[in-house]
């Protein structure tokens, strides 16, 4: 059966894990990154070092590999179009252009009749002082920003001239929902009404970093459904090859709002490593390279805690018990808030 060489744009944790999965599957991997100590050299048959406007390095990458995915969404759309001229990049890059800008997102998601909370574009401060009933609100860049960068609450006007807000950034105003719980729906898309969907998994974050993951969700069967087929509808719209995830708010009265999409592995779907018979990187590296769809079975009830910087020491050389796997992202540095690694926890 053929193989193909899979390169992998980005080396962090998720390109790892990704060139752990299609190693399992004896598929060669080589990732392209632009970060020299990234920790996805460990794990993938090649490592090149480049910048994402390296026009030479990309074209030596290209002359390695057969196809093309990534770990993160914030590549340059020019990058993943001039690339898939040459190899065919997975998911496709038209994609990444709407998920890129959370304006277009959730006029994406919108357009598919979907609930998002209300928003309203913010190009200057006049736009900002306007919008006081969206008020308390998350204003956020439409562009770049993850794990509550580029994000501030605003709970009500007085607030506005506290901000040191940079206009010469485009930004988008949600206004916040009453928030029961929040849940994630990790699916495998391998072609038309072809998937492998997880079941919800219940999130909480700390300080707007997911700190915590759970299997089961705490939700009822009707949200359970409706999140499962409102993330089937968005990677059909998207016409989406591979793993994604799609985030959701769950106000106090059982309302489901879409927060946002994920174009490729997503940190919370780090436990289905040890809750599946298949994982969402294997699922990934299955559907991108056209391998058989294994059916999804889930082996047991699991919790997945994030280790925020500092607190990767306290696992390091600790002893586990045969139900908890540590995951050390061999990070060069510890830094603040960053993600450091994980461990899950398995009920029987």
């Amino acid at each position: 059966m053929y193989k193909p060489v899979l390169g992998i744009i980005g080396g962090g944790q998720l390109g790892s894990m990704l060139s752990q999965a299609a190693k399992k599957l004896d598929i060669r991997t080589v990732i392209y990154c632009d970060d020299l100590d990234a920790p996805g050299q460990h794990f993938a048959d090649e490592f090149i070092f480049g910048r994402y406007d390296d026009n030479n390095k990309l074209r030596e990458f290209c002359y390695k590999i057969d196809l093309i995915t990534f770990e993160f969404e914030n590549i340059p759309f020019e990058t993943l179009e001039n690339l898939n001229k040459e190899k065919k990049v997975i998911p496709y890059p038209k994609i990444n252009k709407i998920v890129q800008n959370r304006l277009f997102e959730k006029d994406f998601i919108n357009k598919c009749d979907l609930r998002t909370t209300k928003y309203v574009y913010i190009k200057n401060l006049k736009d900002l002082e306007a919008s006081d009933n969206y008020f308390p609100a998350l204003l956020k860049t439409c562009t770049l920003g993850y794990d509550g960068k580029g994000q501030f609450r605003i709970e009500n006007s007085d607030q506005i001239s506290k901000l040191n807000l940079e206009f010469n950034k485009e930004y988008i105003l949600e206004k916040l929902v009453n928030l029961k719980t929040e849940i994630s729906v990790v699916l495998t898309r391998y072609g038309h009404q072809r998937y492998s969907i997880y079941d919800p998994i219940e999130n909480k974050h700390e300080e707007q970093i997911l700190k915590y993951s759970e299997i089961p969700a705490k939700i009822d069967n009707s949200i359970l459904e409706k999140s499962k087929d409102w993330a089937s509808i968005l990677a059909e719209e998207l016409d989406y090859i591979g793993t994604m995830c799609v985030e959701f708010f769950v106000d106090i009265n059982d309302n489901l709002y879409v927060n946002e999409i994920a174009p490729r592995v997503h940190n919370s779907g780090h436990l289905t490593i040890n809750a599946y018979n298949v994982s969402q990187f294997e699922n990934h590296i299955r559907a991108v390279c056209g391998i058989e769809k294994i059916e999804l079975k889930k082996i047991c009830d699991a919790k997945m805690i994030n280790l925020i910087g500092n607190d990767i020491h306290l696992y390091k050389g600790k002893k586990f018990n045969d139900n908890e796997f540590f995951y050390d992202y061999l990070k060069k540095e510890v830094k603040e808030k960053r993600k450091m690694g994980h461990i899950t926890i398995i009920k029987n």
